[in-house]
Order: C-alpha cells, then sequence, then structure tokens
C-alpha cells in the first residue's frame, strides 16, 4: 500500500517571477522558502500556504503563453470549464471566521474577487446565497496576476458515506465522443 501524507506541493507556471513573488508573499502573505535557478535559465520557487503545505511556480523566458478557456478558467463562476489535464483552480483552507476578511484583504489589495461568500451546497445551482445546514464548504475566489484561479475554501461539515451519491461519469458519455 501507497501510504501519503497529503499534497507537498502544487507546481504552477508564471509569467512574471517578480510579480508573483510580490503577490504570494505580499497580499497573501506566504513566506517565500526556497528559490531554484534551473540549468535552462528558467526559475523554480516555493511559498508556504500553511499547514506544512506548499505551492510553487516555475518560469521559463520561452515558456507558451497562457490559454484561458483552454489551460485555465476564463471567468468564474460562468466560464469556468477548463481542458482535460488542466488545473481547474488552486484551493487553500482557511477557517471559515476567516472568510470575510480574506474579502477585505482582496479588496483593500485591488484583487479581482468574488464579492460574496459562496455556500457550495447540492442544490441544482451548486450554491445557496444564505447559510444552511446543507452547505458543505464555503468560498471565495480570486484569480492571480497569471489569471490563475485561486479559492480561500472552509470546509463546514464532517463527510460521510451519504456524501459519494453519484455514479461517475466515463468517457463515452462526453458530448464530443
Amino acid at each position: 500500500m501507497i501510504e501519503t501524507k497529503g499534497i507537498n506541493h502544487v507546481a504552477l507556471v508564471c509569467r512574471d517571477m517578480k510579480e508573483t513573488v510580490r503577490f504570494y508573499t505580499e497580499v497573501l502573505k506566504m513566506p517565500l522558502f526556497k528559490t531554484v535557478q534551473l540549468p535552462d535559465g528558467g526559475q523554480h520557487f516555493f511559498f508556504d500556504c500553511g499547514g506544512g503545505n506548499s505551492v510553487a511556480f516555475f518560469w521559463w523566458k520561452d515558456a507558451p503563453p497562457a490559454a484561458p478557456g483552454i489551460a485555465s478558467v476564463r471567468k468564474f463562476p460562468f466560464d469556468a470549464k477548463t481542458a482535460h489535464g488542466s488545473m481547474n483552480h488552486l484551493a487553500f483552507h482557511m477557517e471559515e471566521d476567516e472568510l470575510e476578511a480574506a474579502l477585505e484583504r482582496l479588496e483593500e489589495a485591488g484583487v479581482e474577487h468574488t464579492h460574496m461568500v459562496f455556500n457550495h451546497d447540492d442544490s441544482p445551482s451548486g450554491y445557496a446565497k444564505e447559510m444552511h445546514e446543507g452547505v458543505f464548504v464555503r468560498s471565495v475566489y480570486f484569480s492571480d496576476p497569471d489569471g490563475i484561479l485561486l479559492e480561500f475554501a472552509a470546509t463546514t461539515k464532517k463527510f460521510g458515506p451519504e456524501d459519494v451519491a453519484h455514479e461517475p461519469a466515463t468517457a463515452e458519455t462526453r458530448e464530443d465522443a
């Protein structure tokens, strides 16, 4: 049996490492704890995002350009589909009582964000305007300087067997199959 201890880091790609360092250290207050100069001239930097976890970024002068709607979300929540193999978004765990303060910090920093806390539930829309017993996570969404969709997420309930209630879809059920 392979036993993991959680996520060590998620590695993303940025277009401007200096801007990325400023955003993650100054706006999100995530300490930069390791920098690597790569043999090909690129860079790989690591930020402490809490709980023993980190988020890392690569930078290459010849990296392909951003591809919103393919490799990243175009505009959440209305155009959030991304291609197979892409990263849709990165969610950072946060205590529920910190979400409103996070909204204020994003606003003060001039970061584009959802102007409300999303209450995710099992309703047809996937979220409710008001907090209720069926809400399982509360979220604030925002983007970093590269348009990477980020989320502050607070889990609000303990999950049980009843929370696994859907049959997984297959490639054959896709519209273009």
